[in-house]
Formats: C-alpha cells, structure tokens, sequence
C-alpha cells in the first residue's frame, strides 16, 4: 500500500524514541498509535499501559487486551478501583483531576520500566470541545503525537483501515464518568447499571450510545436515525424491563439523539 505522508511523518516522529509508552484505552486513537508506535520501532519497545478504573467498562477493558495481545505489544494493566475524592461530585473540571492521577500513574510505570517518554491519543478534532484533561496532560509532559501532526479523527479512521485495525470503525467512547451531569455524586452502584444498560443496547445493535444517568431516570442517547427502532414495540417494551431490572426507575430516549459532549452543551460549557 502506499504510505500515506502524515502517517509517514508520525513513525519518523516515534522513531526519535528507543522506547514508547502508550497510554491506552483500547479506542480507535490510541490503537492506532500503538500499532504505529510498533512500526516505527517494533513491538519489543513498546508498551501499552491501561488504567483500569471504575469508569471504564469491563467489556472496554476486555477488547483493550485482546488488541493488544494480536498487536503483540507488552500490556500493562494498572489497577484503580477507587473514584477519587476530587471526582466523586463530578466537577466541571473533573477530566483535569482523572487525567492527572491517571498519566501520572503511568508515567510512574514508564519510569520503572526506563521508557523515556508516554503517549496518548489526543488527535486534533480534540481542539473544538472543552477537554479540561488536556490541560493535565500538558503539565504532566505527556506527548501527543496526533495532535502535534495535526491528524484528525476522519485521517485516524482512514489509516487504521489501511492497517487492517479493528477499530477503525469503533464508535467514538467516552469514560463512565461522562453519563452523569456536574456537580453530583458518582457512585459506583450508578456506574454498573450505566454499564450494563450500554452493553444491553450495543447488544441489540446499536453502535454510538449513550445511557445518560439522571439518578433513576436513564436517557438515553442514540444515533437520530436510529430513534424510530429504539421507540417501535416490542423492542421498546424490553429496553424498559432490561433497564429497570437493571435498576432504573424510568427510561427515556433523548429526542435530539447523540450529541457528544451534551452535559457540556446544557450547561453552556464552550471549548
């Protein structure tokens, strides 16, 4: 295949590093640098390096590992089973306080490891919404390597295509954290029936989800086309009976649809 000029620059970019950590979530970003990263340098020096934290799903973490092991790259999981103090109330700021526990927590691992430097996947569509997170990571020296060659969501897709890369595809994700709206308490008992309802409908077959958590109300947020099934007998009967089993009082379909980062919007949050 030919090699496209972007791509062509980001393993000339990796390859000024002996090793690489990536900071990795198993999404279409950070896939796509890890397998990168192993062709610029070979998957001998590289490493990818998870947080497993109660805001990431257990079936995220499960692809997160089998992408890994068929990249044959060194997977590290670091385990965090604690929502910190500084999160638990879900502050506007909240991504800034995960990143920086999070990137810190693997730039201790690298260290340990003698690897010179960490990655993530932050491309450059994350400059349009508010991503207090980044800030984290710029105080924290982690790299950005498709940010810093200005590779788009749309380039990424393309280019993991080209690699034959599962995810090339894969819905946009965001953590758990993110179905609940500011300023009010995260608990964990929320966070597995968000789960559970989410790999319910990924289950049915819907791809791009959300279940918006709205203490025992759940909204849920689909692709717009997609509104007239998630409504339509007898599948909207079963949603309901899954999603309060599950243990929601009510369930609703947001008339908008999906909208990335719509707690952000409702509470007029600019990037």
């Amino acid at each position: 295949m030919e090699i496209p000029q972007k791509f062509k620059e980001l393993l000339t970019y990796i390859r000024q590093y002996p090793s690489v950590a990536v900071a990795y979530s198993g999404g279409v970003d950070s896939t796509f640098l890890l397998a990168a990263s192993k062709e610029a340098i070979g998957s001998d020096n590289v490493t990818a390096i998870t947080i497993d934290a109660p805001s990431l799903p257990r079936y995220e973490l499960e692809e997160a590992r089998n992408i890994a092991h068929n990249l044959g790259v060194k997977h590290i999981i670091l385990v965090n089973n604690e929502i910190e103090d500084n999160v638990r109330f879900n502050p506007v700021d909240r991504c800034y306080h995960c990143k920086k526990v999070e990137f810190g927590a693997i730039l201790e691992e690298a260290r340990k490891l003698g690897i010179p430097v960490v990655f993530d996947g932050s491309n450059a569509d994350d400059k349009n919404d508010y991503r207090p997170g980044q800030k984290a990571i710029q105080e924290l020296k982690v790299v950005s390597p498709l940010l810093m060659l200005n590779l788009s969501k749309a380039e990424i897709r393309e280019y993991s295509k080209l690699l034959n890369l599962p995810t090339w595809d894969k819905p946009a994700y965001a953590c758990l954290y993110s179905r609940f709206p500011y300023n009010t308490e995260i608990k964990r008992e929320d966070l597995i029936k968000v789960e559970k309802a989410e790999r319910f409908l990924i289950e049915k077959g819907f791809r791009t989800i959300r279940v918006r958590c709205h203490n025992d109300l759940a909204r849920i947020e689909i692709e717009p086309d997609q509104i007239h099934k998630i409504i339509s007998p007898p599948l909207a009967e079963e949603i309901h009976r899954t999603l309060v089993s599950f243990g929601f009082k009510y369930v609703t379909v947001d008339i908008l649809g999906y909208r990335m980062g719509s707690f952000n919007k409702a509470y007029g949050i600019q990037s």
